[in-house]
């Protein structure tokens, strides 16, 4: 009698594992398989699951904090490069107004010029 209800429960999970095989069909079917499998090994082995939690989101946190910085010194070497393209600009413009008044008017004065004086 005990072997004839171990056969039956081998022969109904045998029909359900073939059940859930024919159920499976398909990209769904494959991605809830393969998460099943990941569940039971996961809860078969909680401490080397908890250990890859740790190391690897403890990288994802470090490449995520470097990679903040470096946009932020980028954004900030950005603003500088814009400051020193104004001040260029500005300089440029003043340089070449005094070049224009220059030409215009009186010539500027020289440096043996300006000794004289």
């Amino acid at each position: 009698m005990a072997t004839q209800g171990k056969e039956e429960e081998h022969q109904h999970s045998g029909d359900n594992q073939q059940a859930t095989n024919q159920a499976d069909v398909g990209w769904m079917g494959a991605i809830q398989q393969q998460y099943r499998r990941i569940k039971e090994n996961a809860e078969t082995y909680p401490y080397v699951w908890g250990s890859y939690i740790v190391v690897y989101g403890g990288f994802g946190l470090w490449f995520a904090y470097r990679w903040r910085k470096l946009r932020r010194t980028e954004d900030r070497v950005r603003v500088l490069q814009e400051r020193l393209r104004k001040l260029v600009e500005a300089e440029e413009s003043a340089s070449s107004k005094v070049a224009e008044s220059s030409t215009v008017g009186e010539k500027a004065p020289t440096s043996s010029d300006k000794s004289k004086i």
